[in-house]
């Protein structure tokens, strides 16, 4: 009887981290999703050499509440920055014409999306709206509450009311996390 509960236990705990987890899709799916049930897009610029893109994925992105909001508000997109997976966007295609897949665990030339969505570092988290137009990238790791600030701002486009330095600065004071750091 033990053995019984301990398997119910230990199958309905894998169902609560799978639920967990963010459901991660190519950029081209996103947009198509969009079309059906418009939802903001997050992607994640990482490149397979970035140890902070490594951190950003396992402490933040991993975080059972950062995970379970990305889900639920966003559709996720990963992109390696420095890939060689063709992109349309907006019409246009963008590639990396320079990749060379004898460096593909090291540094590579970038991507030329990386590049058009101002991509600077590694990670970036990028965001666009409803419509897949850029809001913003935020370059950097982030911890899941300093990551949650973003989520909100975004997902309620609260960003769209904040004119100014000061008031983004008033806002980030006044924020008040819910996620729990791990």
């Amino acid at each position: 009887m033990m053995k019984k509960i301990l398997f119910i236990v230990a199958l309905f705990s894998g169902i609560a981290m799978q639920a967990q987890k963010v459901q991660w899709m190519s950029f081209e799916e996103a947009v198509a999703a969009q079309e059906k049930e418009p939802k903001k897009i997050i992607m994640d610029v990482y490149t397979n050499w970035c140890g902070p893109c490594k951190m950003l994925d396992k402490k933040t992105l991993q975080n059972k509440d950062v995970a379970a909001y990305i889900s639920e508000h966003y559709y996720a997109v990963k992109f390696n920055g420095e890939g060689k997976d063709a992109v349309t966007y907006k019409g246009n295609e963008f590639t990396n014409p320079d990749y060379d897949p004898e460096r593909s665990n090291r540094r590579n030339s970038a991507h030329q999306f990386t590049s058009y969505l101002q991509v600077r570092g590694y990670p970036t988290l990028v965001f666009f709206d409803e419509n897949a137009d850029l809001i913003a990238p935020l370059t950097g790791y982030l911890q899941p509450n300093q990551l949650e600030l973003y989520l909100k701002l975004f997902k309620d486009d609260k960003h769209k009311e904040l004119k100014t330095r000061e008031a983004f600065e008033e806002y980030q004071k006044s924020f008040v996390s819910e996620f729990k750091s791990e």
